[in-house]
């Protein structure tokens, strides 16, 4: 495995996610648009239903392609919560990835990049 920055061409920027697997639409758009934002330094954010939280990951080669590995910290329902994740690029402009609570649920999702 390499580890790399974040480049523009892959996953940096906005990601609005459009499906999740434990939760339907209305749910994982509670707040706000449910959304993954990765910066080229390796940082970002997210929200879906209440959870929102904070990033930091980098890329990593696998001989199936790249992937972006996080680590992320924030609120449920304003309790703190902390987990890990990963994305993977599908098509130019779509991404799906999971997000795995500590201790709690997990689940899968798919992206689209916001323009």
């Amino acid at each position: 495995m390499q580890e790399n920055k974040v480049n523009d061409m892959d996953f940096t920027g906005t990601w609005l996610i459009y499906e999740m697997e434990l939760w339907d639409e209305d749910e994982f758009n509670m707040e706000v648009q449910a959304h993954i934002k990765i910066e080229p330094d390796n940082n970002g954010f997210f929200q879906f239903c209440l959870v929102c939280g904070e990033i930091n990951g980098r890329i990593v080669d696998y001989t199936d392609g790249n992937k972006f590995e996080f680590t992320w910290e924030g609120n449920d329902e304003c309790d703190p919560v902390f987990g890990s994740g990963w994305v993977r690029i599908k098509e130019k402009s779509e991404l799906e990835g999971e997000f795995r609570i500590h201790r709690g649920d997990s689940s899968t999702f798919s992206a689209k990049k916001v323009e």
